[in-house]
């Protein structure tokens, strides 16, 4: 049988995102995939070692839109843990609000492209109406529509009074109830189910074995998630991670459309139990030492590497991204795929190439 080796990207009219995939392919089964990126490299983690460390707050928001709070959260975490401060419990409560809300938006983007990726044009516009609600949210609540710039090292710039938390929480209310009329299509649709069930699959053992977080991972029944860690205020309020166990791109997208659900009520269970009290200490003197940052991203487990010497700039930053641990994930997923899968697999990681090229 005649192998052919077909490029796949960076430049497609499916793909959200520059990932390049040099596919080996007979007849239209794919024998091999290897995948190579490298296309929006912008060095930001060497601008850490000549940017003052307060500076970096607006750098690191700025490796990833679609999760800047996020990470800003990790970078703030890392830094408050380097110069032993610690964030007023009102603005741990904030972040958790503003980090899920974030992780709410990201994943309704997910499902419309993905939506898209098999042809549902209709669903991934009402997805993404539904997604520009979340981003009047923010909008509302900090200023911005996505690089939201509310995490400060020390706790949070805004506060949100009573009034706002109701806006909210109204507003999650008509957010839910639109998610919940279009979760029927992605979970039971005959041909979602057709192009996705049996699609990518990846066994718990290989998904520990190769690393993988987030979603991906737990689509295979590794109940592994970040905010068991307890960071921010997730310690106090009620968390279980998702799971699904078949392994496949349907348990994959199953795993997101129930974290939309337990984000809105996470959102919910922190407005409700909210502390009063001030949303920022005051930050003195400079880190010094190294420290290691991890939190969840809508991705997976995002990895801050900090080290610092005293002075205002920090000696090396690290950071390693949930897409970067679930591109490896690809080499077991394409092969027996047919070639028309492969845009419905690739999507189904949800990667995002901005944040894997700092």
């Amino acid at each position: 049988m005649t192998q052919t080796i077909v490029p796949f990207g960076p430049q497609h009219p499916v793909f959200p995102e520059p990932i390049h995939l040099q596919l080996k392919v007979e007849d239209e089964v794919i024998t091999e995939a290897i995948p190579a990126f490298g296309y929006v490299h912008r060095g930001l983690e060497r601008l850490a070692t000549v940017r003052d460390f307060q500076e970096m707050v607006h750098v690191v928001e700025r490796i990833c839109g679609i999760c800047s709070i996020i990470h800003a959260l990790c970078y703030c975490q890392g830094m408050e843990g380097l110069m032993g401060i610690e964030a007023p419990p009102r603005a741990r409560y904030l972040r958790v609000i503003w980090s899920e809300l974030h992780r709410v938006q990201s994943h309704l983007l997910w499902l419309g492209l993905f939506a898209d990726s098999f042809g549902f044009e209709s669903v991934f516009m009402e997805f993404w109406k539904i997604r520009e609600k979340v981003l009047d949210l923010h909008e509302a609540t900090t200023g911005n529509r996505i690089i939201v710039s509310v995490n400060v090292i020390g706790g949070v710039r805004r506060d949100l009074d009573d009034g706002q938390l109701r806006a909210v929480l109204d507003s999650l209310d008509d957010i839910e109830k639109a998610v919940l009329r279009l979760s029927g299509v992605m979970v039971h649709d005959a041909t979602v189910v057709r192009r996705t069930a049996g699609k990518g699959m990846v066994t718990a053992g290989q998904a520990r074995e190769l690393g993988l977080v987030g979603p991906v991972l737990r689509a295979t029944g590794v109940a592994e998630d970040t905010r068991q860690l307890r960071y921010a205020a997730f310690g106090e309020l009620d968390f279980e991670p998702v799971v699904e166990i078949e392994g496949d791109a349907h348990a994959r997208c199953r795993v997101r459309l129930r974290e939309l659900f337990q984000s809105i009520d996470l959102i919910r269970q922190a407005s409700g139990r909210i502390p009063r009290g001030e949303i920022a200490v005051k930050v003195k003197g400079k880190p010094e030492g190294e420290v290691v940052s991890r939190v969840e991203q809508p991705r997976g487990e995002v990895f801050y590497y900090m080290k610092a010497d005293g002075s205002k700039k920090l000696d090396r930053l690290r950071v390693r991204t949930p897409t970067f641990a679930n591109i490896p994930a690809l080499l077991v997923m394409l092969p027996g795929s047919w070639l028309s899968d492969v845009p419905v697999v690739v999507l189904s990681i949800d990667p995002c190439i901005s944040c894997t090229e700092r």
